[in-house]
């Protein structure tokens, strides 16, 4: 009977526990949100948040904008891609859906809305639903025919009317009258408007008669679309190129460093405690501290360069990998080595024969791991070092304008760690693969 009353004791206890942890760890997680709610000023956030900023850019992202300038100053007229001097069209050439004779000029924005451009700098807006507006500049001040409060769509000041469509906008100032028609898909992607194969479709490039008298049409084509100075193609494919080679160059760099530190940290092989405990310290420390600060800190000391970010790459991995096969050390079978060592084999003999071959497959798993993780990295650490596609990346998102470029280095990224991630696995699988069979 005592007993029966210890034992029922004891699952009283322990299903108090249980109940009351079942209360306990949600009241906690409750707590820990609703500290997050407040410390993370998340009211706030929702009143800042401006959903049509973000709208905004996702449409920037896959449109673009073809500007038409007259400048009140010099009286000239101006037609360009994204406003870029390399967009510009040709002298003698405008979009065809500007038309009219110089002193009437007629900019059909495509929703309805047409902007007609008149002498004296004046300006008449044809909107579909509000009627006609009518804009002009006297004495240094934009006027408009607006008697009461404009529109929502409207921002009117004496140094600035800004007028927003649908499907562009117009904005007029004391300098001049700018007009902004919007327009899906990645304009001059493949041609300028200065290249002869501009307009032409891949059937008329590849099977249709000779385009250029100078060149043939696909080495023509080809040479203009790789350096298209608008998207810089060449560039771009050489940023990449930079950016795997300094994920290979870090990877491979860390494991190479890392793989004799990790006998000097594993007990089996290492005798001596000193030397351990330093070398796990050393490990400890060089993966601790995030591959960012050391990027920050080898460029201040070595300047930006593709190489420092490797440098970053590899000094962060060697902490790991030392880590990781050190551990995989400690857990070799000493059957094989002892084998090994019957043959009369020196000490690196055993190390190369009894031991490599056992943490081959982690080694090659780890490293292809991280090479394909590191590819990502590569791309932000680029960005500080000033090397590969993050600092392209990085230069279109501080234009704040050309939000396609940042949509196509980005889709350039997503290709380029899945290519990766695929060529890691089916070169894990090939090389341990034949590791598993050959052992």
């Amino acid at each position: 009977m005592s007993d029966l009353s210890v034992l029922k004791s004891d699952a009283t206890a322990l299903f108090s526990r249980k109940k009351t942890a079942a209360f306990a760890v949600p009241a906690v997680i409750f707590a820990y949100l609703i500290y997050v709610f407040f410390a993370f000023d998340v009211p706030g956030l929702a009143q800042r948040a401006n959903m049509e900023n973000a709208v905004t850019l996702a449409s920037d992202s896959w449109s673009y904008k073809t500007h038409v300038t007259r400048s009140h100053r010099i009286d000239e007229m101006d037609y360009a891609i994204e406003g870029e001097r390399k967009g510009r069209y040709p002298d003698g050439t405008r979009p065809d859906w500007v038309t009219g004779p110089d002193d009437a000029l007629e900019v059909d924005i495509g929703d309805g809305t047409i902007v007609t451009l008149l002498p004296d700098n004046r300006t008449e807006i044809a909107h579909p639903e509000f009627g006609l507006i009518e804009a002009a500049l006297v004495d240094g001040t934009v006027v408009t025919s607006f008697s009461d409060t404009p529109p929502d769509w409207v921002s009117a000041s004496p140094r600035r009317v800004a007028i927003t469509t649908d499907n562009g906008r117009i904005t007029i100032t004391r300098s001049k009258t700018e007009i902004f028609r919007y327009a899906g898909g990645w304009e001059l992607f493949f041609f300028t408007l200065y290249s002869p194969y501009h307009g032409k479709s891949l059937t008329e490039i590849v099977f249709g008669e000779q385009i250029d008298p100078d060149r043939t049409n696909l080495s023509g084509a080809s040479y203009d679309f790789w350096n298209n100075s608008m998207w810089r193609h060449g560039d771009v494919m050489w940023a990449i190129g930079e950016t795997i080679l300094m994920a290979f160059l870090g990877t491979f760099g860390a494991a190479i460093v890392a793989l004799p530190l990790a006998f000097a940290a594993a007990k089996r092989f290492a005798p001596f405690a000193a030397v351990r405990f330093i070398m796990r310290r050393l490990f400890d420390f060089t993966r601790g501290v995030d591959g960012l600060i050391w990027t920050i800190v080898l460029a201040r000391a070595f300047g930006p360069g593709p190489l420092t970010g490797a440098l970053a790459i590899l000094i962060t991995d060697t902490g790991t990998f030392g880590k990781i096969f050190s551990e995989a050390l400690e857990n070799v079978d000493e059957k094989q080595i002892e084998g090994v060592s019957s043959t009369g084999a020196k000490p690196l003999q055993r190390y190369r024969f009894g031991v490599i071959p056992q943490i081959v497959p982690v080694l090659l798993a780890q490293i292809l791991y991280f090479l394909e993780s590191n590819t990502r990295s590569a791309t932000i650490i680029g960005a500080i070092t000033g090397g590969g596609i993050g600092l392209l990346l990085t230069q279109a998102m501080q234009t704040q304008k050309d939000w396609e470029e940042v949509a196509y280095y980005i889709v350039l990224v997503i290709i380029m760690v899945m290519l990766m991630d695929w060529f890691s696995g089916w070169l894990r699988g090939k090389l341990i693969g034949r590791s598993e069979d050959k052992h």
